[in-house]
């Protein structure tokens, strides 16, 4: 044995460096394995890099409309590659971040690819196989914390061929700017991609197979989208599936049908941008030898989040799906493994944020499946039009909307698109998990002029007293 492990993290993302650094800081003697970059697929590939790449693009934006702030600016174009080194150089920063906590942290970093091996007894540490570069090793660990992620999917019948047919990886690293782009799903990460590639000039249409935009949110949220996107001009095909796809030249051509019947339709792009979803990592990782199953692809875990004796999985691997998520699933686990006290994970006040343009932020349930559970409930809105910040920074679209509990005046959901709403929503999340109540948010004071006053009167005019409304 080259070495031996209290805990043995395998991935790097946002849950397992979490975990690995939470274990470490308990004392526990700690291993991370990662096969690729420090920080995985959000920090290199996902939130961070995507991010940098939408404030290009609202940087780009706020220029065009210079003369509305009575600014005058001579020619603006975007400079493609530069926008896709600046994000790759972010990237590879924060990845640098992970590295150096994990030697603050006195963490062991192997780089390689690991494998459990089957176990000798219930006594006996469990064993991990070392793939690595430098050869193949075999360490132990008492505990083995499996956060490997998910990778992006396709479709039957459409093959991703890294050039014409991409999946977000290749979408982040494209060697120039296309003029026109397909993307085929419409939830985050398809409308994030489509506003950034509409924001430089690029033509972009979206087609969904569901009826709407953003179909996890709030069916408001979803309209609201729909009209800022068509606004920016960007092609709405939703109720739509497609059937084909082909490669012709330097061109993709795709056939797609009205999911209610009617005529199909080719469409023809530069880029066809497939946005459907993840499928968990859990190939080669040595499960089946420790009865580890599997429930829709990914690894299936108890309350609090063990597949085995002493295995545990978070984050994508187990289907969750967000970064903050796996982060604090990491936070719990490690807690767990130490024996002090791990409080459990809210997972009905987890809040969701689209980083497109108008952003979008929402925490709790949608007015639909609240009145679909019977649950007695008052409704506000406030729109950003009516909202001296708003107007003063040129961003007047979208709107706050709040749903309170019309008995206990506990929140049951925020949905909100506009501008700042991802750090917006922090303050409804808070509501979510304390005593904060309608009443006791109403009457909180909020510093005017700001974006965070339209909170705090969506919730007066929920209660039926919003002064300005």
């Amino acid at each position: 044995m080259s070495d031996a492990f209290d805990v043995v993290v395998i991935g790097s993302g946002p849950g397992g460096y979490v975990a690995a650094i939470r274990c470490a800081q308990l004392g526990l003697k700690t291993a991370c394995v990662e096969r690729e970059n420090l920080g995985g697929i959000c920090l290199n590939w996902g939130c961070i890099p995507t991010k940098a790449l939408l404030r290009s693009a609202e940087v780009l934006e706020t220029f065009h409309q210079a003369k509305e702030f009575g600014i005058i600016a001579g020619e603006v174009r975007p400079d493609f590659p530069a926008m896709i080194q600046r994000s790759r150089g972010i990237a590879e920063k924060v990845s640098k971040g992970v590295g150096f906590l994990f030697k603050k942290n006195k963490i062991a970093h192997i780089a390689g690819t690991a494998t459990l091996l089957p176990r000798g007894g219930p006594w006996k540490p469990h064993q991990l196989q070392i793939d690595a570069a430098t050869g193949r090793s075999v360490i132990e660990a008492k505990h083995v914390i499996l956060a490997t992620g998910a990778r992006a999917r396709s479709l039957p019948g459409i093959t991703l061929d890294g050039e014409r047919i991409i999946e977000y990886r290749k979408a982040m690293t494209l060697p120039e700017q296309p003029k026109s782009i397909i993307v085929l799903g419409a939830g985050a990460i398809g409308v994030e991609f489509a506003s950034f590639y509409r924001s430089l000039g690029t033509h972009v249409t979206i087609v969904e197979f569901l009826p709407r935009l953003v179909p996890n949110e709030d069916p408001d949220i979803s309209k609201e989208l729909a009209r800022a996107f068509e606004r920016k001009g960007i092609q709405l095909l939703v109720g739509h599936k497609l059937t084909s796809a082909k490669v012709t030249g330097n061109q993709v051509a795709v056939t797609v049908e009205p999911t209610a019947g009617g005529e199909p339709r080719t469409l023809e792009a530069d880029i066809l941008l497939v946005a459907v979803g993840v499928a968990a990592n859990t190939e080669n990782l040595g499960l089946e030898a420790h009865g580890i199953t599997l429930e829709r692809g990914f690894i299936k875990v108890d309350a609090a989040n063990r597949c085995g004796e002493g295995l545990w999985a978070i984050g994508d691997v187990i289907g969750r799906g967000l970064a903050h998520v796996a982060s604090a699933e990491g936070v719990f686990v490690a807690e767990t493994i130490a024996g002090v006290h791990a409080p459990e994970i809210h997972y009905d006040a987890i809040p969701a944020c689209t980083y497109c343009h108008p952003e979008i932020a929402s925490v709790g349930l949608t007015e639909e499946k609240a009145r679909a559970q019977d649950i007695p409930i008052k409704v506000g809105k406030m729109p950003f039009r009516a909202l001296a910040k708003a107007t003063a920074a040129g961003d007047p679209n979208g709107f706050v909307k709040v749903i309170w509990h019309a008995e206990t005046g506990a929140l049951v959901g925020a949905h909100l698109i506009g501008p700042a709403v991802t750090d917006l929503i922090a303050e409804f999340t808070l509501a979510k998990t304390t005593e904060v109540n309608a009443e006791s948010l109403a009457y909180t004071i909020h510093a005017h002029p700001t974006f965070a006053e339209a909170l705090r009167i969506a919730t007066e005019d929920a209660l039926g007293h919003a002064v300005d409304l």
